[in-house]
């Protein structure tokens, strides 16, 4: 039976803060967000500090190893901006498959994926770290169903492009769409495990 006690946000965090709410560093936490979060809220899965995007929190102690340890792959979408304009070869280079440095050393593979050049969405603010619309640029939509430390910015590093910016608009089918900034939504219950594809037995 589901357990009602639990429950579940969706935010767009914003850039230049990082996903915790606890940190020795002077940095700008989850809790600077105006909102009244609850007791025992924790972050499923992050997004570094310079990143921004879809973050899922919850109270619910099961939905990360759920989400993230399972057998099952569970599809991210990032939209991303890169330096300089990306050409059909590193496109398809990207989609087969590059090689990332992973945690410990170790060379990685990355596994076929999705990626499309896009326009950049119109409702997008263009902040200072944006690249400026008068040099060369391009913007990409990237799906995974993985998701190494650092991986999108690797893999198009890899391919050198720098990623000046990032944002993550999909976890499965739960969707950023038009969230703001710091904005914050409750889902219920049922709701939060189907857009997911996980289950709460």
């Amino acid at each position: 039976m589901l357990d009602k006690a639990y429950r579940y946000f969706v935010i767009h965090k914003p850039y230049d803060m990082v996903s915790q709410f606890i940190s020795s560093h002077q940095v700008r936490l989850l809790g600077d967000l105006n909102f009244p979060f609850p007791e025992g809220i924790h972050a499923i899965g992050r997004l570094d500090n310079h990143s921004e995007g879809l973050l899922l929190l919850t109270t619910n102690p099961k939905v990360t190893r759920l989400l993230f340890q399972g057998e099952t792959a569970h599809g991210r979408t990032y939209l991303i901006q890169v330096k300089n304009c990306v050409k059909n070869e590193t496109l398809q280079k990207l989609r087969e498959g590059v090689s990332i440095q992973i945690k410990g050393g170790g060379e990685y593979i990355t596994q076929p994926c999705h990626v499309e050049i896009v326009a950049k969405p119109s409702h997008l603010d263009s902040p200072a770290y944006e690249i400026p619309s008068h040099l060369p640029h391009t913007w990409l939509l990237i799906q995974l169903t993985e998701g190494k430390f650092h991986q999108v910015r690797k893999m198009v590093a890899a391919l050198h492009h720098k990623c000046k910016r990032l944002i993550r608009v999909s976890i499965e089918d739960i969707e950023l769409g038009n969230m703001q900034a710091g904005e914050v939504m409750e889902l219920e219950e049922s709701k939060f495990f189907q857009l997911l594809k996980i289950s709460n037995y």
